[in-house]
């Protein structure tokens, strides 16, 4: 017996894990969409996830925003332009550089 056999193609094209963030997701309908869609978007401020189906099936997300953290911030790049010696001779760079 061949793995054809045994699966059939619908179900090979299936993950094998479900999709986690859409466990605790609400659901709701294009139509809930458009008819409450400053209440659906107080929700998801408040931090409801919410997934949008059409006929059925899931065909979007509506999630809060992901914020990012500022990292540390980089040098001032001007300021150490201003530390390097002042000179436009290239072969005295290059022999300072060599040395």
């Amino acid at each position: 017996m061949s793995l054809a056999q045994i699966v059939s193609l619908s179900e090979l094209s299936q993950p094998f894990w479900p999709d986690v963030s859409r466990v605790t997701m609400e659901k709701a309908t294009v139509r809930d969409l458009h008819l409450k869609t400053s209440e659906l978007i107080k929700k998801v401020a408040e931090g409801q996830s919410y997934v949008i189906e059409l006929r059925g099936k899931p065909v979007a997300e509506l999630r809060p925003a992901v914020t990012h953290r500022r990292g540390k911030p980089l040098p001032d790049r001007e300021a150490f332009f201003r530390t390097l010696p002042r000179t436009t001779d290239i072969g005295k760079i290059l022999e300072e550089d060599r040395i």
